[in-house]
């Protein structure tokens, strides 16, 4: 290496955060920063770290936000039938999984964990800690048929985080569930669907120079929303 892994940094100045800058909601606010990040042109800016936490051991690793429910413009209730009643879910940030993947067992064991966005290019994170709900089929099949038939395909294919003998078995998978399915609408796969991470703390950071970074936290205590700033 040309130069010493201590000595990359950065001094963080596009901008600052204070209280009077924040949405009360801090859902709100989260759709505010994240579609500050779509109009950037980031790359996926819906890239979120999901960790989990079974027997007191942390796994971590990374899923796409596709969903938000809460706040104002909601478009969340567009994927649900006319007749859903998705009043009765709280508010939060979805993704979606196969069920039987390392995660889905974690979760279904804790459905306590974290999400981190990273939005590098603004100098921004933003951390969020809550528990985990599972969507209902009323959500999660039009979804399903709302993604390329290749990723539905994908669903039925891979047996995720499973040992696999080789990458051949999946495109040989692939073929068989091609067929299988040829000129007919591919179901949700049962183990396959969404989650919602219903949020307790919302942590919005902003780099500062110095190091000196601006930290604002939401805290959800008795329904109503607490802020308050964090020492760097």
């Amino acid at each position: 290496m040309d130069k010493n892994i201590s000595d990359l940094r950065e001094n963080y100045t596009l901008k600052s955060l204070d209280l009077k800058d924040l949405h009360a909601d801090p859902i709100k606010q989260f759709k505010i920063w994240f579609d500050e990040a779509v109009a950037s042109k980031l790359p996926e800016p819906n890239a979120m770290n999901l960790g989990t936490v079974v027997e007191n051991k942390p796994s971590s690793r990374i899923v796409l936000l596709k969903d938000i429910q809460g706040g104002s413009d909601d478009r969340f209730s567009k994927r649900f039938p006319a007749n859903t009643d998705e009043n009765s879910l709280e508010n939060g940030f979805i993704f979606f999984s196969n069920y039987d993947s390392n995660k889905g067992k974690a979760m279904e064991k804790n459905p306590f964990v974290s999400l981190t966005f990273l939005w590098i290019e603004l100098e921004r994170q933003v951390r969020i800690e809550g528990k985990i709900q599972k969507m209902p089929d009323s959500y999660s099949v039009p979804y399903f048929h709302s993604r390329p038939r290749t990723s539905q395909l994908g669903a039925w294919v891979s047996p995720q985080s499973q040992i696999i003998p080789n990458r051949e078995f999946l495109e040989e998978e692939f073929l068989r569930v091609s067929a299988r399915f040829e000129g007919k609408e591919i179901p949700k796969p049962d183990n396959w669907g969404g989650y919602l991470v219903v949020p307790e703390m919302i942590e919005f950071w902003q780099g500062r120079p110095s190091r000196l970074h601006d930290r604002l936290r939401y805290t959800h205590k008795d329904n109503v929303w607490e802020i308050e700033r964090l020492a760097p």
